[in-house]
């Protein structure tokens, strides 16, 4: 059964400051292209049949007990490092509020719902190839252990669309995310450029709240300050886990980081096919901006736009040393997904860590070994010394560049070596989403209407999240 926040529903408290309600698209046609399973029987909407499924994350009526209408979300943001106070949900919208099992706060955001107050010229529409890609994105994320929002419903809405980046006319869709929270660091910037401190301060006692009751404190400035500490460590193990998972985000403007610390709003994501830190996602960026090495650079950047906008709250030194934790909750991530997608215990010695590290992603990226391929291989560490010799890299392994990695795996006991036998361990390659593969799989969706590649790569990819968890 759904499981009702408590009335009024959180953020209804804000909508006045921070929202604008809409009404959704009245769409043509309603073809349920994917439902997640897992996650809405996590917050109770399990129990809805396709039918009721369809009246609620197509036509969007309000789910019981919650948000009346959608509201649309009001927020500015620096976008390739120029500020953009003309931002705001110009294609999706705030749908409702439900909680976790354990009483977890969870959004219910949507993609391509239709035209708002922010759209602009936009017509507030996604395309369908869109939204298998953010199903692929988030679904391989979590597979790999990331801090992500959820793909959370797909549905085909029969309207075609023109885009520039994709042969047109294409088919629409709207996608519906699960997320922790849409508070976005450009919430907070828009306040600031509003001179809106009441709303500031509101916006930090909701986080606080709702979201990392650890920065509680007496008075406002302690709390902005202990609230701006818990974004960045939350933050930077975001970003520590991206470089583990070699994703590159591709846009990391401060309207696309939410205070909860999760990857979302995809747009020309990839995965490492192999280490390089100068790749970059979007075409568009073409002085390399957000390539994945300067990630954890933009990512703290980020976060200083934060501080400068809760100034009005609290002193400049006070929230410089809200910041002061960036470097090290990065590392700490860093090498600890490493180990988790190494299958192998860390060595307690962050400066022996660290050092094994720059052995490993060295040898990476001299090499030209494949990421998601090398991960796989060496996936328990000496324990898969059989895997390693079958693998088609195998010579890789054989060099005396790779003997510094090779002992520094040897003193890492592995933490789960009785998944290598699992089927997932047993098969000649990784899952991956290369966007060789995502084209792949959407090629037979465009000519045919054959989603069974797709359905393929979804149970690869929990047989793997399930041989990978913690």
């Amino acid at each position: 059964m759904l499981r009702e926040p408590p009335l009024p529903v959180p953020f209804l408290a804000l909508a006045d400051h921070f929202a604008d309600a809409v009404e959704p698209a009245n769409f043509p046609a309603h073809v349920l292209r994917f439902r997640n399973r897992r996650w809405s029987e996590a917050v109770g909407l399990d129990n809805l049949e396709d039918t009721q499924w369809l009246h609620h994350f197509v036509r969007f009526a309000p789910l019981p007990g919650n948000l009346p209408r959608p509201l649309a979300m009001r927020y500015h943001g620096h976008q390739f490092g120029t500020y953009n106070p003309q931002l705001g949900d110009g294609r999706g919208f705030l749908y409702a509020q439900v909680r976790g099992e354990d009483g977890q706060l969870f959004d219910l955001g949507t993609k391509g719902s239709g035209q708002t107050p922010w759209s602009r010229a936009g017509d507030g529409r996604l395309t369908l190839k869109g939204g298998v890609r953010e199903i692929l994105a988030a679904t391989y994320l979590e597979t790999l252990g990331v801090h992500t929002s959820k793909a959370f419903s797909l549905v085909e809405t029969g309207e075609q669309l023109h885009r520039n980046d994709e042969p047109s006319p294409t088919r629409g869709a709207v996608l519906v995310r699960l997320s922790e929270s849409h508070i976005r660091f450009g919430t907070f910037q828009r306040c600031a450029y509003l001179d809106d401190t009441e709303g500031l301060a509101r916006l930090v006692d909701y986080c606080v709240a709702q979201f990392h009751p650890e920065a509680d404190a007496p008075g406002m400035a302690a709390k902005a300050v202990n609230l701006l500490t818990a974004i960045t460590r939350a933050t930077a193990a975001m970003i520590g886990q991206w470089m583990a998972a070699g994703f590159v985000h591709g846009v990391m403007n401060t309207d696309n980081f939410n205070v909860t610390g999760e990857t979302f709003d995809f747009g020309p994501w990839r995965f490492l096919p192999v280490s390089d830190p100068n790749f970059t996602a979007a075409y568009f960026d073409q002085n390399g901006l957000y390539s994945f090495g300067r990630q954890p650079t933009q990512g703290a950047w980020a976060l200083q736009q934060l501080a400068s906008a809760l100034l009005p709250l609290a002193d400049a030194e006070d929230l410089a040393k809200g910041l002061a934790p960036y470097e090290a909750a990065y590392q700490q991530s860093f090498v600890a997904h490493t180990h988790h997608l190494l299958g192998l215990h860390s060595s307690s010695d962050l400066r022996a860590d660290l050092t094994f590290l720059q052995a490993f992603y060295g040898w990476m990226t001299s090499s030209g070994a494949a990421w998601p391929q090398t991960f796989f291989d060496l996936y328990g560490g000496m324990a898969s010394a059989g895997r390693m010799q079958a693998s088609p890299q195998t010579a890789l392994y054989q060099t005396a560049d790779f003997s510094p990695v090779r002992d520094a795996l040897a003193a890492r006991a592995p933490t789960h070596a009785d998944r290598l036998a699992l089927p997932y361990f047993q098969a000649d390659e990784p899952v991956r989403m290369l966007v060789e593969d995502v084209e792949g799989l959407w090629d037979p969706i465009a000519a045919d209407d054959d989603w069974s590649a797709f359905e393929a790569k979804l149970a690869h990819l929990e047989a793997a999240r399930l041989a990978l968890a913690p």
